[in-house]
């Protein structure tokens, strides 16, 4: 019975995804859910906007026949505001062992026709390749290299969901 137990720990245990040896970005934060997608976390920075506005200082003055003795008087006042807050956020990505030289490949090409990658066309989840994937989402999507499944769809390299091709 002693033998048992410990065999039935270890038999409940269910090892991470390993990524190919093509994959030269830190994955380590992606988890595998029990239906065998995986989700990472990141941290969506808050967005802050400066604004400037012209504001009366001293309003103009007109004499009797209303000419302007003198004008008004404008201060800039600057000011920084949140547009939105930090969030911590969860995603689905791809799966680590999902990035094969060929879909890499298909990846960088994507990529590179949009204008956002400008490195070799290797096969190779590289920094340059991890810096272009997050430039790319920085706009609407989490500030990361790994790739989301939206991104992938967006670039066109992933499968549409059922919902996507229902809506179009």
């Amino acid at each position: 019975m002693r033998i048992l137990v410990p065999f039935l720990a270890f038999a409940a245990c269910v090892a991470a995804p390993v990524a190919p040896d093509n994959v030269l970005i830190d994955m380590g934060q992606i988890e595998t859910a029990t239906d065998g997608r995986c989700f990472a976390n990141d941290v969506a920075s808050a967005v802050i906007e400066t604004v400037t506005i012209q504001e009366v200082d001293q309003p103009e003055l007109r004499d009797a026949d209303g000419t302007i003795t003198r004008p008004a008087s404008f201060r800039t006042i600057t000011r920084e505001q949140i547009v939105r807050e930090r969030t911590d956020i969860r995603f689905e990505t791809i799966c680590p062992q999902n990035y094969t030289a060929e879909f890499v490949t298909t990846l960088q090409w994507a990529l590179k026709a949009r204008g956002i990658y400008a490195g070799a066309i290797n096969g190779t989840l590289d920094a340059q390749t991890g810096a272009a994937i997050q430039r790319f989402q920085r706009r609407s999507g989490p500030d990361t290299q790994l790739l989301p499944i939206e991104t992938a769809r967006t670039l066109g390299i992933a499968a549409l969901s059922r919902a996507q091709l229902n809506a179009g």
